[in-house]
């Protein structure tokens, strides 16, 4: 199967953890385009959505689910989104999309974490692909200044602001062996938003999208 089809497999999936009637987080990025749409042929509909981003929202209410605002609701059953790697203990790296920070509130609000994805972002130790970083701009350089300390290539992710309006460094060379450390660490520089490490919030389940089917795995 090529990567698209793949992920409309895992963004169908990813309907069996949603019950009729419930309110679901939902994430970001083109393997979730594909759980929302999946979210919309339900014949029993949900009760609503919590975004994690504008581009979200708008395809949820292009597709008639209401969208719902995170300080109406106290709490979420589940939240679904994609990741850019996941490790094997349900470790993410996110925020390819851009929308890191607004993820990691709605996977905060959530009592479990669907992951969906395709296998080749499933690796044995993060760090392969930029660790985004979103930043308020007055503090980018003394941010990159920092990641270059710990071993990091940050460059500034050219003519993107967030949803937050702030900026994204894109940081390669990143071993990152140890998740929840890295997150700690980063997400207490002054100038950060969030880091795009994922530990804290990490994956409860990953449907991991296969040439023989939906691998799911437990964490």
């Amino acid at each position: 199967m090529n990567p698209n089809e793949l992920k409309a497999m895992v963004g169908r999936e990813a309907t069996a953890y949603v019950s009729p009637g419930m309110l679901v987080g939902v994430g970001t990025g083109s393997t979730v385009n594909h759980f929302i749409e999946a979210l919309a042929r339900m014949k029993q509909g949900i009760a609503g959505a919590v975004s994690s981003s504008h581009a979200t929202t708008a395809r949820l209410r292009a597709l008639g689910i209401m969208v719902v605002d995170a300080n109406e609701v106290e709490s979420l059953e589940v939240y679904i989104d994609g990741a850019d790697e996941i490790d094997h203990r349900g470790f993410m790296v996110k925020g390819g999309g851009g929308a890191l920070t607004r993820e990691k509130i709605v996977a905060a609000m959530a009592q479990r974490f669907i992951c969906i994805a395709v296998e080749s972002k499933l690796v044995p130790t993060l760090g392969t692909f930029p660790l985004p970083v979103e930043v308020i701009p007055m503090a980018a350089k003394l941010v990159a200044r920092r990641l270059r300390a710990l071993g990091g290539e940050p460059v500034l992710r050219e003519g993107v602001t967030t949803d937050n309006g702030c900026q994204i460094l894109d940081v390669r060379g990143l071993h990152i062996a140890d998740p929840l450390a890295m997150e700690h660490e980063i997400n207490q520089w002054p100038g950060v938003v969030t880091v795009g490490v994922f530990a804290r919030n990490k994956a409860n389940v990953c449907l991991l999208g296969t040439d023989q089917g939906v691998k799911t795995l437990n964490f």
